[in-house]
């Protein structure tokens, strides 16, 4: 006789009944068959597969946007972008690398100089006139009398001298410099820088001393064309110091006389370090609270070269020598 199974369901609030073995077994092929038709019925209908191959793509889809972002967020993709020029100067990506080449940005042109035929230097601190550069202009002349003039080097027998106008003067920047004049001609002069030219003389424009414009053209012809370009010439002199008159340790006007290239910048010593002085229209550097004064001095040419001055006594309106000058350029 066949053992009973020993896996039968409970039959709950019924008493044990025996029945042949062939009812379970009968009744588990019967629902076997029956899943399995199902089953057949379900895989064959129409779209099963295309829904069953649906979500196994909707499945890996939302397993794989997770790991994109992920993989977005700590490796991201490097630009391709390549850099155009922006109004400003500065360089911006441009969004569309494949487009044609970007545009060479215009130059702009030299500060200060339209007047100038060139626009080359070497000079980091020049101003308006700069080295190697060639101006354009008219010359004019003037009677210099005693020679003194707005840059307060004081009275002088060098009668080779010119008043700058007041644009390329630039608050006293011009003064002292040494300049090459030419004209039309072909004959040239040099006149140092001593006095500023108001208007109505333009930019561009030197009135020369009446002795130097004689050098160029008759004095009837009170007006050519001229170019004319900054010198850095050779000198046997040095630079000197002169305090303003009225000067004291508690204020203090400070110019330097005698350099051979144009004067950038006149710092005084103090004890946190080099303080820079403002420059004024009549060529004296002003401490006008008195810091500095007596103390050592620095200059700086357009060039960027320093020269140190040890301390000099406060002498109002007297010149001190240093011993010092700038180098040729």
């Amino acid at each position: 006789m066949a053992s009973s199974s020993h896996r039968r369901r409970p039959q709950p609030d019924r008493d044990f009944e025996w029945r042949p073995v062939r009812g379970p077994l009968v009744s588990v092929a019967a629902v076997a068959v029956v899943a399995l038709v199902v089953t057949l019925v379900v895989a064959f209908r129409p779209g099963a597969a295309a829904g069953a191959a649906g979500q196994d793509r909707s499945v890996s889809a939302a397993e794989a946007a997770p790991r994109s972002t992920a993989a977005t967020a700590t490796s991201p993709k490097p630009s391709t972008a390549s850099p155009k020029p922006s109004a400003s100067g500065r360089t911006s990506p441009s969004a569309s690398p494949s487009a044609s080449p970007s545009a060479t940005p215009a130059k702009r042109p030299a500060t200060g100089t339209p007047h100038a035929s060139s626009a080359t230097t070497t000079a980091p601190a020049a101003g308006r006139i700069r080295p190697g550069t060639t101006y354009q202009g008219v010359a004019t002349s003037y009677d210099v009398g005693n020679g003194d003039g707005a840059c307060s080097y004081g009275p002088t027998s060098d009668v080779m001298t010119a008043a700058m106008n007041t644009a390329d003067y630039e608050t006293a920047k011009a003064c002292g410099a040494y300049v090459s004049v030419r004209a039309a001609s072909g004959t040239s002069i040099t006149v140092r820088i001593t006095n500023e030219c108001p208007a109505p003389c333009k930019t561009g424009q030197l009135d020369l001393s009446q002795q130097a414009f004689a050098k160029l053209a008759p004095l009837s012809a009170g007006r050519i064309a001229i170019t004319w370009s900054l010198l850095s010439p050779a000198t046997s002199d040095t630079v000197s110091i002169r305090y303003k008159t009225g000067s004291t340790q508690y204020w203090c006007g400070i110019q330097a006389i005698g350099h051979r290239n144009p004067l950038a910048r006149l710092e005084v010593r103090t004890s946190g370090g080099w303080l820079a002085l403002t420059r004024t229209d009549y060529n004296y550097f002003l401490s006008e609270q008195g810091t500095g004064c007596g103390a050592g001095i620095r200059l700086t040419d357009i060039y960027g070269e320093q020269l140190t001055v040890p301390a000099l006594a406060v002498r109002p309106d007297v010149v001190q020598r240093t011993g010092v000058q700038f180098a040729r350029h």
